[in-house]
């Protein structure tokens, strides 16, 4: 279900003109909601944190589950790094 721009009454998505007010909708401006997230930015995250970083700082709030995936693989690059240091340490101890 859509809403009027100029009365806000609910109408069918595909209405041109309002059926309570009679004002003609713009239909010109499709919103598409892209935010997936997915494994595409989960893996440039963690192949490329620093990207990952921005894509989070900049899609925190428009798209979230974007933000989250670039986050993740950050995230798991980060982990790697520590557990290598930690792998390499206990090694070195031997």
């Amino acid at each position: 279900m859509a809403y009027c721009r100029e009365c806000g009454a609910q109408m069918e998505d595909i209405a041109y003109i309002c059926p309570n007010c009679g004002s003609r909708q713009d239909r010109t401006k499709v919103i598409v909601n892209d935010d997936e997230g997915g494994f595409g930015w989960t893996a440039l995250g963690c192949c490329v944190p620093i990207a990952g970083l921005i894509l989070w700082l900049v899609w925190k709030d428009t798209k979230p589950n974007s933000a989250k995936a670039a986050g993740t693989g950050l995230l798991i690059y980060i982990a790697l790094q520590v557990l290598a240091i930690l792998v390499g340490g206990c090694s070195a101890m031997l």
